[in-house]
C-alpha cells in the first residue's frame, strides 16, 4: 500500500536501512573481538575517505567484503553481527587494488574514481570500482547500505578526533571503534552527530517551496534545510531556518522521518511545514533563488530541463515525492 503524506514518507529512506545488529554489548569484550577477528567467516569493509569498493553482480551492486586476513592494516571498527552470527568490521585504510599515489601523478593503473550516480549497466560483470554513498547508496541492498553508512560515519568521526580536545595528546581507539580515550588525562570521547532539519513547505494552495543554493548549478533545486542550534527544539529550528533563508513564516512543523547523512556527520530530520506567508525574500548568502511550484508546474519544469531534483538517495527527494503523491523521474 502506498504511504500518503498524512501517514508518512512515500518510499524508503535509502540510507536509513540496515540488516545487522550493532551489538553494542560486545564492543568492550576484548576476548570476543579477538576471537571473531581471527574467524575467517568474519567480513570486513574497507573504507577510505568515504569510499569503499563496490562490484557489479548480475543486476546488483554490492560492497566488496574481505576476510580479516585479507584486510589491510588500519583502524578497526565493529559494525555488528548478522542473524547468522557473522561479525562485520570496517577498516580505515587505502582501498585494496587502488594506488593512493595515482592522484599525485605516478601513472599507476587503478579503477576509475566514480563521482556521478552509477547504474549496474555502467559496469561490466564483476567489475570493481571505488565509490561513495552518493553514487551507489540507492543501489545497495539493505545490509550493504547499512554497513557502508555506518563505516563512512565512523571513519569521518575518527579522522577529526585523533587528538584530545582537553590536552592535545593523541587518543587511542577503544570499544570496538566507538570511543577514543586519552592516555594522558583519561578522558573519553564518543562519536557525535549533527542534527539538521530539512523541510518541505506548503502553502494554502498546496504549492511546494523549492530553492537553489548560491553554489549550486543553475536548475538544481531542493527543499530547505539547516542545522539545529544549541538549546533549540527541532520545531523551532524548522520555523527559524525557513524565515532566515527565504523570509517565509511557517507553522505546524510535522515530523516525517530521519536519515543519516554522513557527510561528514549529519542526521537529517525531515518535516512538512505550512506557510502562513508566501512572499519570498532570499538571504543571498544562503539562497540564490526560491520558487513556489504546483504539481503541474514542477512536472513541466522537470520535463523541460529547467529544474532538476535531488537524487533518490536523499531524504529531500522523498519529501518532494510525498508531497507530489508519487515517483518523479530524473535527478541531479
Amino acid at each position: 500500500m502506498e504511504i500518503v503524506a498524512d501517514e508518512g514518507l512515500l518510499g524508503p529512506l535509502l540510507l536509513a536501512r540496515s540488516a545487522i545488529d550493532r551489538s553494542a554489548l560486545l564492543r568492550n569484550d576484548a576476548e570476543w573481538l579477538k576471537r571473531v577477528w581471527a574467524d575467517e567467516a568474519t567480513r570486513v569493509l574497507v573504507v577510505d575517505e568515504g569510499r569503499s569498493l563496490v562490484r557489479r553482480t548480475g543486476e546488483q551492486i554490492e560492497v566488496v567484503l574481505t576476510t580479516p586476513g585479507e584486510a589491510p592494516q588500519g583502524e578497526r571498527y565493529l559494525l555488528g553481527v548478522d542473524p547468522g552470527g557473522v561479525a562485520y568490521f570496517a577498516v580505515s585504510a587505502p582501498l585494496p587494488g587502488t594506488d593512493p599515489g595515482r592522484e599525485q601523478g605516478n601513472g599507476a593503473a587503478q579503477p576509475p574514481r566514480i563521482v556521478a550516480p552509477v547504474r549496474p549497466a555502467d559496469l561490466g560483470e564483476g567489475e570493481t570500482v571505488p565509490a561513495g554513498l552518493r553514487q551507489v547508496g540507492s543501489l545497495l541492498g539493505d545490509r550493504d547500505a547499512g554497513l557502508m553508512v555506518y563505516a563512512v560515519a565512523l571513519e569521518a568521526w575518527h579522522a577529526t578526533h585523533e587528538f584530545c580536545p582537553r590536552c592535545g595528546s593523541r587518543t587511542v581507539v577503544k570499544a570496538g571503534g566507538h570511543m577514543r580515550s586519552c592516555p594522558q588525562d583519561g578522558s573519553q570521547h564518543f562519536p557525535r552527530v549533527d542534527p539538521a532539519v530539512i523541510m518541505l513547505v506548503r502553502d494554502d494552495d498546496d504549492r511546494c517551496l523549492l530553492a537553489r543554493g548560491p553554489e549550486w548549478p543553475e536548475g538544481r533545486f531542493s527543499v530547505l534545510a539547516g542545522f539545529v542550534e544549541p538549546g533549540e527544539s527541532l520545531e523551532h529550528a524548522v520555523m527559524r531556518e525557513v524565515a532566515e533563508e527565504v523570509g517565509v513564516k511557517v507553522r505546524s512543523p510535522r515530523y516525517m522521518g530521519s536519515q543519516p547523512w554522513p557527510f561528514p556527520r549529519s542526521l537529517m530530520l525531515g518535516f512538512f511545514a505550512h506557510a502562513v506567508s508566501t512572499e519570498i525574500e532570499c538571504d543571498d548568502d544562503e539562497i540564490a533563488e526560491a520558487r513556489w511550484f504546483t504539481r503541474a508546474e514542477l512536472v513541466a519544469a522537470m520535463r523541460s530541463g529547467e529544474i532538476r531534483l535531488p537524487p533518490e538517495v536523499s531524504i529531500a527527494r522523498r519529501l518532494i515525492e510525498t508531497w507530489y503523491g508519487g515517483r518523479l523521474e530524473g535527478d541531479w
